[in-house]
């Protein structure tokens, strides 16, 4: 008789949601222990993707060895009035024994309505045979409403259609995804749509601190060495490029008042971003794509977890959206003023994404950012992880 436990099964469905994938969970399919927060809930998440993994590469879970890929979903029906669905949004740490819970992830929002509608969270009386289901989400990471339009077809979810997403390589159905009230907080937590960053080494830098979507550190590309056309290997294979850039994230991080010193930093990976822009101009994306200036309004490279994002986030394309819908951001100035909507360059490609914000008594308020991305289930079946992983 084996001396070690078998593996347990848990239902689960892989998506690519946006330009991510993620393992997404029914919260009743999940063991006991795991239905709530805590230890074993982590635990499992962590060996569902591979982590933590010395080697990088998650080569014994279901992650693919990127912020982008190493993710994970809990849903269940809402327990909030008015809504469909309760969205818990899981960052999984590649090479640490972490999972982050302080953010939302807004390219696998793309997915939620799909699966809510498809494993019985949403009323079947609010599901329309054709055209577009309405899916009311509410995110609980950040305590927000999110409205996808997920369109339909003989009852099911539509996943194929020719919606184009760059960064990702075939077209889909398009899922549009509404952000109400994005801010989390103050829009702008100093109170100002710009503030200096003293940074030991790099000195005083020109940033804007914003709470839209997700916690984001916009900086100008050239007060840091760059043009605003890096790709991912630009960056990423260049040490000092990243300490540098985890410098600016956890002293706007304190800034921000989201950590009280810059050691915290270590320990909250996935909030906040950090971001540089730039007005726009020609250059060549990572498909070998010619992105012209003509075609977009400025440039955006964004950092996830540590490396450069091979895109753009969900939730960062929030905030450069209600960032350029501010005057004085530097979002605004590099994107050449204030508009409804903007078109940025990030290293995939281009993305349009609209926004609204208003000034009340004072203050900036974002009242909605609307994106759209795609979403198509990869597999589905069951994920196993050992008896005694949790």
């Amino acid at each position: 008789m084996s001396r070690f436990p078998a593996q347990i099964k848990i239902p689960a469905t892989y998506y690519r949601g946006g330009t991510s994938k993620g393992v997404f969970f029914k919260l009743t399919d999940l063991p006991e222990a795991a239905q709530v927060p805590g230890a074993a809930r982590d635990q499992i998440l962590l060996r569902v993707l591979g982590s933590p993994d010395p080697y990088g590469k998650q080569i014994d879970g279901l992650g693919n060895a990127s912020s982008s890929t190493s993710k994970a979903v809990i849903l269940a029906k809402s327990t909030t009035p008015g809504h469909d669905v309760d969205y818990l949004f899981g960052q999984v740490s590649i090479d640490k024994p972490f999972v982050d819970w302080s953010g939302n992830c807004g390219n696998l929002t793309a997915a939620v309505g799909a699966f809510a509608i498809s494993n019985g969270l949403v009323d079947a009386a609010n599901i329309p045979a054709d055209g577009l289901c309405t899916v009311r989400i509410w995110q609980k990471n950040i305590g927000k409403t999110i409205i996808a339009h997920v369109p339909m077809h003989q009852g099911a979810v539509q996943e194929t259609g020719d919606f184009e997403l760059d960064g990702v390589t075939f077209p889909a159905a398009e899922v549009q995804i509404e952000f109400l009230d994005p801010a989390e907080g103050d829009m702008f937590p100093t109170g100002a749509v710009a503030d200096d960053l003293d940074i030991p080494g790099l000195g005083c830098l020109k940033a804007t601190l914003i709470n839209s979507g997700i916690p984001t550190i916009f900086v100008n590309a050239a007060d840091i060495g760059y043009t605003g056309t890096e790709l991912q290997d630009d960056i990423n294979n260049d040490a000092a490029a990243l300490e540098k850039l985890e410098k600016i994230r956890a002293y706007g991080a304190v800034k921000m008042g989201l950590i009280k010193d810059v050691a915290e930093a270590a320990t909250r990976q996935h909030t906040p971003k950090v971001a540089w822009v730039a007005p726009p101009q020609d250059y060549i994306a990572s498909s070998g794509k010619p992105v012209a200036a003509t075609d977009i309004d400025l440039l955006v490279r964004a950092m996830s977890m540590g490396k450069l994002h091979h895109a753009m986030m969900g939730t960062a394309s929030v905030a450069i959206a209600t960032a350029a819908a501010v005057p004085g951001t530097l979002v605004n100035l590099a994107g050449g003023g204030e508009r409804e909507a903007v078109r940025f360059g990030h290293p995939s490609g281009t993305l349009r994404v609209g926004a609204a914000a208003v000034r009340e008594n004072g203050r900036w308020i974002a009242t909605k950012a609307i994106i759209s991305r795609s979403a198509r289930v990869m597999m589905e079946g069951w994920v196993r992880v050992p008896g005694d992983a949790f």
